[in-house]
């Protein structure tokens, strides 16, 4: 039997499963805490990932191993490995400027031909026109620029700093893969290529692609970006860490994924699928044999992990909709679920837009939440309850309306997230989006997509390993949800 680990190293915590490559069994899991804030220096990421290893019983056994990880943060390197400030993160808000600056400069449309995307707070590439703006010392600094999984990658195949890994600071041994890249704002899922010039406007410096062999960490003018891997290409682990102890031999290491492509990898989905994650944050995504540009920018072009594409919108507001809901009617979430299940599809007429803390599709952050269609009739605790999972939905369909009117085929629903097992949820889900759902068991999907990786570099082939689902439902289109929602001021 051969075993693979699969990581997710997420915003919150790093997750390792080690998994039987034949049948996507888990054998043994382990779990470690990130620090919270919106800049986080990369060595607690490292320090978990050991924590994390240690109690999944360590990779003695393990012939692969593939890291996924949150998207877009900022890992800027110095030329001696040195990591010049705390990584930037997804979430972290205050490059919106530079977006808008980037955006200015370049133009929506060339951007969204160009990188498949129109940059946001969260890419890459507005982080580091933020630190040429604001640090320039530290934007002098930088010679490489890696992603939060690359640089992890980085430190498993033994290279960092020269007195924190046996290998040293080789730069041009950074890799990464297209989905990852993709959503840098300088990397095009189109064409599978850095776009350079993208780069260098937003630093304000060149950059080169990483050439094993090449060996220069001391360029002081081209900035090092990541080797881009194929889907089931991998690298050799080419030293043992010390933290990772008894090993005697290396890892077959991929190349990782971005976590949505990471997800629609342990998911297993494929062209016609669509994934609705309905976390703190709610995401769209499709599998699409075909790339897709939005110069509106709502639709991120992003690449995925296994060769094809993955169109993907974000909304702000989603579970914690829910929980604003349950707590004005004084409930868990199990009694919001009864309540919302007795009214009637259209909550009478009572409709919630919910966006609590502003939003990002569509593009409102200084928007609140706004209840209408109150009249004696509707005003009912069952109304409200059945139209606080309705709003929350009817945002995230959207999203879904956005991926299709580009052309991209929807056959079902994979709906995931700590909200997708709420009885009522998952039964609204079904009238709103008016696709079959399907609810898979509760599971760590990036980290298992992390180890389908693994298994297809070991294999030379993706593995399907079976899914279980929690619920099945078929469509059950109801569009006065839908009319009622767009139609309300």
């Amino acid at each position: 039997m051969h075993l693979v680990a699969g990581v997710d190293s997420s915003t919150q915590s790093c997750k390792v499963l080690v998994v039987d490559a034949a049948t996507g069994s888990i054998v043994r899991e382990g779990r470690a805490q990130h620090p919270d804030g919106t800049e986080v220096h990369p060595a607690a990421w490292w320090r978990a990932f050991i924590s994390a290893v240690e109690e999944a019983g360590g990779l003695d056994d393990v012939a692969a191993i593939s890291i996924g990880g949150q998207q877009h943060g900022l890992v800027a390197l110095d030329a001696d490995g040195c990591v010049v400030r705390d990584a930037l993160l997804w979430n972290d808000t205050r490059s919106a400027g530079a977006a808008a600056e980037l955006i200015a400069e370049v133009g929506a449309d060339a951007y969204a031909r160009r990188a498949g995307v129109v940059p946001v707070a969260s890419f890459t590439a507005t982080k580091l026109r933020w630190v040429r703006d604001h640090e320039p010392d530290n934007a002098a600094r930088i010679a490489a620029v890696a992603l939060p999984h690359d640089w992890l990658t980085w430190r498993l195949r033994g290279y960092g700093p020269i007195d924190e890994s046996p290998l040293g600071p080789v730069l041009d041994e950074l890799v990464t893969d297209a989905s990852d890249a993709s959503g840098t704002a300088y990397f095009s899922a189109l064409t599978g290529e850095y776009d350079l010039d993208l780069f260098e406007r937003a630093l304000g410096r060149p950059a080169r692609l990483a050439s094993p062999g090449h060996h220069n960490a001391g360029d002081s003018v081209a900035v090092v970006l990541p080797r881009v891997l194929a889907a089931g290409e991998s690298v050799a682990m080419d030293a043992v860490t010390p933290e990772l102890w008894r090993r005697e031999s290396g890892l077959n290491v991929a190349g990782g994924a971005g976590d949505n492509a990471a997800a629609a990898l342990g998911l297993g989905a494929a062209p016609g699928d669509v994934v609705v994650s309905i976390g703190t944050s709610g995401t769209v995504f499709a599998v699409s044999e075909h790339p897709v540009t939005d110069a509106s920018g709502t639709v991120a072009g992003f690449a995925d992990a296994a060769g094809f594409h993955l169109p993907l919108v974000a909304t702000l507001n989603a579970a914690r909709v829910l929980d604003a809901g349950a707590r004005l009617l004084g409930v868990d979430h199990d009694g919001l679920a009864a309540l919302a299940l007795a009214a009637e599809p259209a909550s009478g007429g009572l409709v919630l837009h919910p966006y609590f803390e502003g939003e990002r599709t569509p593009n409102l952050p200084d928007a609140t939440a706004t209840l209408s269609g109150m009249t004696l009739a509707s005003s009912t605790r069952e109304n409200l309850a059945r139209a606080v999972i309705e709003g929350m939905l009817c945002g995230l369909a959207d999203g879904l309306d956005a991926i299709t009117s580009l052309g991209v085929p929807a056959e079902r629903v994979l709906l995931i997230g700590g909200a997708a097992r709420n009885e009522a949820v998952s039964a609204i889900a079904a009238q709103v989006f008016g696709l079959p759902i399907v609810v898979p068991h509760p599971g760590e999907y990036v980290a298992l997509g992390a180890a389908v990786q693994a298994t297809w570099a070991l294999t030379g082939g993706r593995p399907h390993w079976q899914i279980e689902s929690h619920t099945d439902l078929p469509a059950d289109a109801r569009p006065d949800i839908r009319t009622a929602y767009a139609g309300a001021p």
